[in-house]
């Protein structure tokens, strides 16, 4: 029985399906991840930087400052624009000099206020938390960030109290004390992103108010200078 050949055309087709089919080893979308970012993505440029020995610390899928300082080092020693940015241009190198594990997961985050900033105590961090997972949980992570250095910007200003715990409990200063949420438990997100606006983050751009338009009931509120809008929340002078 005489058998069939394939036609060189055909041949040329199925070699090249078969050769730009995605690699195993890159699993990268195509959006360019920054700070406050959150999901998969952020866990495998998380995940090969450690592999790379840059990325020092837990994966966790949130895009804060440690991920930020990484890839700033990688983007340093690699010739690629230092912008804190993983585009296209630094996941193509990333992925090109590290491995693809299987076990790129996210590890279970420790409790940070393991980790306290020089001149804070635990308390500041807890009350801090609670702050910002009473006025802020649900919003996107850079949202509970902005939210955490509007406290610390009123911290520092001559405006305001000197002290976390003052600042929180002025009267009529936040919602979540006059009805109570300022006492419900924070979660572990509530706290990175009060050590992250501790560190020196500060989405809001030195906002000492924000405020929800859907729900703010005050004239006075909207008079302030707006700096941004980050989720729900507009962020004044």
């Amino acid at each position: 029985m005489k058998t069939r050949k394939l036609p060189l055309f055909l041949i040329l087709i199925i070699f090249a399906i078969v050769t730009v089919q995605p690699s195993s080893n890159y699993a990268f979308s195509d959006e360019i991840l920054q700070m406050g970012a959150v999901g998969d993505d952020v866990v495998e440029l998380q995940s090969r930087l450690k592999d790379t020995g840059y990325y020092k610390s837990e994966i966790t899928g949130v895009f804060d400052l440690l991920t930020y300082y990484a890839l700033c080092e990688f983007q340093t020693e690699h010739d690629l624009p230092i912008n804190g940015l993983a585009g296209p241009p630094t996941k193509e190198k990333l992925v090109s000099i590290s491995e693809y594990k299987e076990d790129f997961t996210p590890i279970p985050q420790k409790d940070a206020t393991t980790s306290i900033p020089s001149g804070f105590i635990e308390n500041d961090i807890d009350l801090l938390a609670r702050a910002v997972h009473a006025e802020a949980r649900g919003e996107p992570y850079i949202g509970q960030v902005a939210v955490a250095a509007v406290i610390m910007n009123r911290v520092e200003s001559s405006q305001f109290p000197d002290s976390i715990a003052d600042v929180i409990y002025e009267p009529l200063a936040f919602t979540a004390v006059s009805d109570g949420q300022i006492n419900l438990a924070p979660d572990k997100t509530s706290k990175r992103a009060v050590i992250d606006a501790i560190n020196g983050w500060d989405p809001s751009e030195n906002a000492v108010y924000y405020f929800n338009p859907d729900t703010a009931t005050s004239d006075w509120i909207w008079e302030r200078p707006q700096i941004k809008r980050i989720g729900k929340h507009i962020f004044c002078k």
